[in-house]
């Protein structure tokens, strides 16, 4: 890469001026007026005893390389200006002979990544949209980046939550079937527990959870009917996101198969007996709580079953790393399990990693299953394509039918996933359909619109690889081909950071870029013919590169919008 090129023409200089190495550089992207490229000389001037400003002057001076046409030095930045052609014709022949940017950072590591986790006595709301398409873009994102990637979900199917729908059908639900009542399954089951009465029926619920875990039969048998109701339900929904697991685990399976290892932490002194039975460990030498893991009635509780489940999974894929995508309201769970594991000796457990996210709040407020006040996944999915089918027929008032549809799909998804992909996953999000949806500002349609706007100009040209890169010299082209060299770049960042927020960036900055050229700039009908070759090699690589970068989020990159 010319980017690599750079660094060792400048240590070179460092090491034949100061016989001294700076070791590994950072080379940013300043303002096109002043270069390609720059070096911050400041961080050099306590070890070389110089200001940062003579350091630059003197690396200017020392610089002599047919990659580099210029450089000068202004206020401790040493400013370097590269040869558009060594520059543009590496970064776009790389681009259009390396179409899936496969990287190599964690190539064979096997990671184990769990999103989703519903629990079965309601509908997906739009918290877990933001949940999957997490889970997702970082599953691909890692993958593009050579990982083995397993994706798995843990489904919360049992419990008093749980016992709350199926009491309230008990009492309210008259027999009915969701086909007989026209509703998904998962709607249909999550309506009933809107309609539990706490002070009518928490006892008969607490006690059905004590039929339910002796093995009732009608309890049993009622709880996998409603559970198949809710599976059918979140299939439809999972199928609408593109959200898919490799293998699911379920509560119900392993909420009693901590024990053995509780057994295991009391003989090494890892755990304590309380006076009443209970076993506890003692978390506060490192700021943590004193965690009871056994109730004295001998139940568990949901860390011990969250221990024996990291130790089955291990046991299981022998993964080097696990990564939790869960809320940010479970930190605290999740810095009490990986230390418990640690404190059992388990090697791997340095590797575990919680990728905590924010709340997702609507214009009125938080959500809140109970009351009712949630914006079911189904809904807002709805939401989102009537919208984008809206704003198509506002621009392209002769497209209908299943164009029209398709294309409301593709539009409305995209703005979905962008919108939640967007913004830093620890930070929350003020969602706003109608602003997930415009066609310009930071949004997924704005990339769709950029990319199928370039695949109307080359529906019939034919892109050359052999052009004369040279041409392109303008500062709107050779902005976008620095843009474009930071793809792969931004892909490894993006991965070892899980943050798909930085991919999502990337790809605005550079749709902006496209657009600012192509306002500028004729394309099909430049000055000369060996121009517009070039022209059209460049646009198609910016093509490629925001189709790659949107799949890698889980979005569709349309050919018309």
């Amino acid at each position: 890469m010319v980017i690599e090129q750079i660094k060792e023409i400048i240590n070179k200089s460092f090491k034949s001026e100061f016989d001294w190495s700076p070791g590994e550089l950072l080379i940013t992207n300043p303002e096109p007026q002043f270069g390609d490229f720059a070096v911050a000389c400041h961080a050099f001037a306590k070890e070389l005893k110089q200001s940062p400003q003579d350091i630059a002057s003197k690396l200017s001076d020392a610089i002599d390389d047919e990659v580099i046409t210029k450089t000068d030095a202004v206020a401790g930045y040493l400013n370097i200006t590269i040869d558009v052609k060594i520059l543009a014709k590496e970064v776009l022949s790389d681009i259009n002979q390396n179409y899936k940017f496969q990287g190599s950072t964690l190539k064979r590591e096997k990671v184990l990544l769990e999103y989703s986790s519903p629990n079965t006595n309601k509908p997906l709301h739009l918290g877990h949209i933001r949940n999957n398409v997490l889970g997702m873009s970082l599953a691909n994102l890692l993958k593009a980046q050579g990982a083995d990637v397993t994706k798995v979900q843990l489904v919360n199917d049992r419990g008093i939550h749980i016992m709350k729908s199926l009491v309230a059908y008990q009492k309210l639900g008259k027999g009915k079937t969701p086909a007989e009542a026209r509703e998904k399954g998962d709607h249909f089951v999550g309506s009933f527990y809107v309609k539990f009465n706490e002070d009518e029926m928490m006892d008969d619920a607490q006690e059905a959870l004590r039929k339910w875990e002796k093995g009732d039969k009608e309890i049993k048998d009622l709880w996998e009917k409603m559970n198949a109701w809710v599976y059918k339900g979140y299939e439809e929904t999972y199928k609408a996101l593109g959200s898919e697991f490799d293998k699911n685990y379920y509560e119900s399976e392993i909420y009693e198969t901590g024990k053995k290892i509780l057994q295991a932490g009391l003989k090494k002194g890892v755990f304590q007996k309380e006076e009443n039975g209970a076993i506890s460990v003692d978390l506060e030498d490192i700021g943590l709580d004193k965690k009871i893991l056994q109730r004295g009635d001998g139940t568990s509780i949901y860390v011990t079953q969250d221990l024996a489940l990291a130790v089955a999974r291990q046991k299981e894929w022998g993964a080097d790393s696990m990564v939790y995508v869960v809320g940010h309201e479970q930190e605290y769970h999740f810095k009490v399990l990986f230390e418990i594991l640690k404190r059992l000796g388990y090697e791997w457990a340095k590797n575990l990693r919680h990728l905590s996210y924010g709340l997702v709040f609507l214009p009125e407020g938080k959500m809140k299953s109970r009351e009712g006040k949630v914006v079911d996944a189904d809904n807002i999915i709805t939401e989102v394509k009537q919208l984008a089918r809206g704003a198509i027929q506002e621009r392209f008032s002769d497209i209908s039918g299943k164009d029209l549809e398709k294309r409301a799909e593709i539009i409305g998804m995209g703005a979905l996933k962008f919108m939640l992909l967007r913004i830093t996953p620890s930070q929350s999000i003020h969602f706003n359909p109608k602003e997930a949806i415009a066609f310009e500002g930071s949004t997924g349609p704005y990339v769709q619109y950029a990319h199928a706007r370039i695949s109307s100009i080359l529906t019939k040209e034919k892109v050359s690889r052999s052009v004369k890169f040279e041409l392109l010299d303008t500062l709107e082209e050779k902005a976008v081909v620095l843009k474009l060299q930071n793809f792969a770049l931004v892909l490894g960042e993006s991965a070892r950071n899980y943050n798909p927020s930085l991919l999502c960036n990337y790809l605005l900055e550079l749709s902006q870029l496209f657009n600012t050229f192509y306002h500028k700039h004729k394309v099909l009908k430049a000055e000369n013919e060996d121009l517009k070759k070039a022209r059209l090699l460049l646009i198609k690589s910016v093509q490629i590169v925001l189709r790659n970068g949107l799949e890698i989020l889980g979005i569709q990159a349309p050919k018309k919008m």
